[in-house]
């Protein structure tokens, strides 16, 4: 029997290299589905999304607003800020007042970071200075004055002070507070609808299954992640996964899916997005 090939979009970051390591390795059943894994930055892939390019991919949160009509949320694969998230990091430590006033570094303006940072504002992006640089690159545009303060996401969250930069506000850590202790939705896989319902249940069970295996099998799943971690090591590495791939991963649960729901009602009842989508899960 031929094998059907499925677009699988993701980020080159070592949780997304954990998380689809048994996939990848062909360690784990694929149902006679072979996958094409398309490494993109998390802002080129939600705007791949709006245009229903992929079959499955990693989508941020907030994107989720505008591919609803395409795409469903898969139950697992979610990147959740549980009491850390997105920080926003300066030379020197900045109250929100005066971060209203400074120009901002933001990885993409399609990102769960940067209508966390709106609601945190309580402004529009319309209403503040900022500029979008590859994620990779905030650093840099901080320390060379480019920009005065950062959005970061990914490894930076664990690297920042390296680079002699100071945490003014952990969205994530903000979010909980304001939220009975809920995570901040970041990220979330999709499959497009053009599947049938059957279809993406065994997609979907696929999708899960290689998240377990690596769960099951961390050291060898981590040392395939180390060849995306950025200036980490293996313990840096390490720890990195693990805030972003645990059991929020498995499955969002319904503190995953209230918190999901929460986050894009606020931002819509601020007019940040066009709507607050019905949450349509595979089940």
């Amino acid at each position: 029997m031929s094998q059907r090939t499925l677009t699988l979009g993701h980020s080159p970051d070592p949780d997304d290299a954990f998380m689809f390591y048994g996939l990848a390795k062909e360690l784990i059943p694929a149902h006679g589905f072979q996958f094409e894994h398309i490494l993109q930055d998390i802002q080129t892939l939600n705007e791949r999304a709006t245009r229903g390019e992929l079959d499955i991919s990693a989508i941020s949160i907030h994107a989720y607003a505008y591919v609803c009509d395409q795409y469903a949320l898969l139950p697992s694969g979610a990147s959740m800020g549980d009491g850390y998230g997105p920080m926003l990091v300066a030379k020197q430590k900045f109250s929100r007042d005066e971060i209203l006033r400074k120009k901002i570094a933001v990885p993409g303006t399609m990102t769960s970071a940067f209508l966390a940072l709106q609601l945190w504002l309580g402004k529009p992006a319309k209403e503040f200075n900022y500029i979008v640089v590859p994620f990779d690159q905030i650093f840099q545009a901080v320390r060379s004055g480019q920009a005065d303060v950062g959005l970061i996401i990914h490894e930076g969250q664990l690297t920042y002070q390296n680079e002699g930069l100071q945490v003014c506000e952990d969205l994530g850590i903000w979010w909980g507070r304001e939220n009975e202790g809920l995570p901040l939705p970041l990220g979330g896989n999709v499959i497009h609808k053009r599947f049938e319902p059957a279809t993406r249940k065994t997609i979907s069970d696929i999708l899960t299954a290689s998240i377990q295996f690596s769960l099951d099998h961390r050291p060898e799943a981590v040392q395939h992640a180390l060849q995306y971690a950025r200036d980490m090591g293996r313990d840096l590495a390490d720890k990195f996964v693990g805030m972003y791939v645990n059991h929020w991963t498995l499955d969002y649960g319904d503190k995953g899916r209230e918190s999901i729901r929460r986050f894009l009602s606020r931002a819509h009842k601020a007019g940040l997005i066009p709507r607050a989508p019905e949450l349509e899960f595979v089940v």
